[in-house]
């Protein structure tokens, strides 16, 4: 089994900066892509920023704003978040494409608030 612990996330006003943290453990060969989605309450749940085998891609609306940063060799993701704006308002979900040996799998966290103010 793999699990996905995040941390970071809380309240803060338009224009400050947040950092989450994700790290993956388990039974892990493998983790082929490993960032960040969210969601707010009646919307599905977007891709913010994902490192794809060591190149990061980005929602349009986090572009400037948001940086990922991948730790391949301790199984960690973080996203800096800066110049926060209400809209970015949301529960944020790690999410990781991991193979055990066979096959691959998506796991996600458990969710981070994350509130700004405006």
């Amino acid at each position: 089994q793999v699990q996905l612990v995040e941390s970071g996330g809380g309240l803060v006003q338009a224009g400050g900066s947040l950092t989450l943290s994700c790290t993956a453990s388990g039974n892990i060969y493998s983790i082929r892509s490993m960032g960040w989605y969210r969601q707010v309450p009646g919307k599905s749940r977007d891709m913010v920023a994902m490192s794809v085998f060591g190149a990061e891609n980005y929602a349009n609306s986090v572009k400037g704003r948001f940086t990922l940063s991948r730790d391949v060799a301790n199984k960690m993701v973080s996203l800096q978040m800066n110049t926060l704006k209400p809209e970015d308002t949301a529960v944020y979900y790690c999410k990781a494409t991991v193979s055990s040996g066979h096959g691959w799998f998506d796991y996600w966290g458990q969710g981070t608030q994350v509130t700004v103010s405006s």
